[in-house]
Order: structure tokens, then sequence, then C-alpha cells
């Protein structure tokens, strides 16, 4: 029992990813700032703005239904800090066994942050908080497809393999699922729904400053705000140690570091997108990719 709240609270669980994740977030504001000809901000910033909102009077709007936003952000942090759990352990302890089909449950714990992010926005009464909504839930739809296409290829290529812990096994014998034909666009696949799932340009029009400032987090302040802005940082780090585990073999630091770059070049480079727009991508051209790379997979290549 201790070992398991070790594992959650400490190691590899809350504490460790979130480390991880705040200082794969200030990498990325660096980054962006010296593309953008500025000088960035300094190492420790994403941990003081995590703290300054935890100091911060919350604001509840008049009509909000309260114990519906106050959960909210509670249930989007618990859906990450499980599935880093999940995730990690097949990478960093030999002797962990996982259960079989915890594919399958990392894969629902991965859309609790949005869904969180849904209950939140539709408990504050904004009428722009609906519109962030309205796009949030659009785009979950939009991207669950493909990803969970993608997710049957290694699968497939294991002869029905559910556990993270035999997939890395099975990785480590034959050679990772990213060597084959059908591995690599699923990857790709892959990637482009981490994107959206982190809600990151070119797929941020959920929250949309500049359009309807903020959107499904307009009406958060204070220590919620920042249990939101921590969930979206700890992803930025249970998502990328994810597809590593599942496509390439398991996890190493250059092989997140590569992810880390991609994520950061695709919102560097691209401008926000409509919502129709993401949706005819990913429920066309992502979809269409990752029926394909099933397809490959079943003829063995």
């Amino acid at each position: 029992m201790m070992k398991h709240l070790f594992n959650f609270i400490v190691f590899p669980g809350f504490l460790f990813t979130a480390a991880v994740g705040l200082v794969a977030s200030w990498i990325d504001r660096k980054v962006t700032a010296r593309v953008q000809w500025r000088v960035g901000p300094p190492w420790y910033q994403p941990l003081i703005d995590l703290v300054k909102l935890s100091i911060k009077e919350i604001t509840v709007p008049r009509g909000a239904i309260k114990p519906v936003f106050f959960l909210a952000p509670l249930v989007g942090l618990s859906g990450v800090i499980l599935a880093s759990t999940f995730i990690w352990l097949p990478n960093i302890d030999l002797g962990a066994t996982g259960f079989r089909g915890d594919i399958i449950v990392v894969l629902y714990l991965l859309t609790l942050p949005a869904i969180a992010l849904i209950l939140g926005a539709s408990s504050s009464g904004n009428p722009l908080a609906s519109v962030g909504l309205s796009r949030e839930i659009k785009l979950v739809l939009a991207y669950e497809l493909p990803f969970i296409i993608a997710l049957t290829i290694p699968i497939i290529k294991s002869s029905g393999l559910l556990k993270l812990t035999d997939l890395v096994a099975y990785q480590t014998i034959n050679g990772a699922f990213v060597s084959s034909i059908s591995g690599v666009l699923a990857i790709i696949v892959a990637i482009f729904c981490m994107q959206a799932k982190l809600g990151l340009v070119p797929f941020d029009m959920g929250e949309a400053e500049t359009e309807i400032m903020g959107g499904v987090l307009i009406e958060y302040s204070g220590m919620l705000l920042g249990i939101f802005k921590l969930t979206k940082t700890m992803m930025l780090v249970a998502l990328p140690v994810f597809l590593s585990t599942v496509f390439w073999g398991g996890f190493s630091i250059w092989k997140y570091v590569v992810l880390l770059v991609i994520i950061v070049l695709m919102r560097n480079t691209n401008p926000r997108v409509r919502i129709d727009q993401a949706v005819r991508f990913f429920w066309g051209k992502m979809t269409a990719i990752a029926i394909i790379a099933a397809f490959l997979a079943t003829l063995g290549m």
C-alpha cells in the first residue's frame, strides 16, 4: 500500500512528472520566445507562475454550478497523475507487471483532462466559455477516433498484447514498431492527436485567448486555474512518454526530446485552425492514414 502511494504521489507519479513537466514547459516557452526574438523567461518561471496562482483569490461566477466548478480541475489532475504512474512504471521499474488492458485504462485517463475542461466550462455559466466548450467537445470527438485506431497498430502487430510492459518487452526482442511502415504511419497520426490533446497551436481553439479570451478557462482563477495549468504541464510529459512506450520501444531521454521538439516546432510554425478545419483534418486525412496503417499491420508490414 505504501509503495503504491509513493508511486502515485512522489515517483513516478505526481511530483516527478510535475517537475519534468515544468522543465519541459520552460523549454517550450524559451524556444518560442527565441523564435519571436524575445529573451524568454528564466528556468524557474513556470514554478513561480504556479505559486502566484495558488495564492491568488478564487473568483466564482454568480451563476456557476459550484460543486462541478470546483471539482472539474481535480478530475483532470487526478487523471493525468494516474496515467503518468501507469506509463512510467514499465519504463523505470523492471519488476513492474502492470495488468491486462492497462493501455485501455491509460487511453481513458488521458481523456479526463479534456473532459474536465468541458465540465468546468459548462458549469461556469459564461457565454464565451460555452463557445470554448462547444469547440472542445468537437475537437475531442475529432481526434479520439484516429488516435484509437493508431493505438491498435501495436496491438495488431504484437498479436493482441494489451499490457504496456508486454509491448515494451515485445519491442525489445522484435524491434520498435516505428521500424515498420504501419508503425511510422501510426505514430505520425498519434503525434498530431497528441498536439490536439495538449491544446496547443494549431489546435488551441478551445481557449483561443485572442478570440474568446481563454474560452473554457475564462472564469477560472487562483488555485483552480493553477491546477488546470499544472495538468496541461504534466500532459506535456505523459503523452510523449506514452507514445515512445507504445510505438518506439520504451522511454529514453532522446526520444522524449525529439517528440518535444516536434511539439514546439508545430506550435511555432502553424496558425490556429478553425474547429471545422480541425474536424475535417482528423476525420479525413488522419483517420484515413490510421486505417491504412491498420490494414498494413494486418498484412505484416
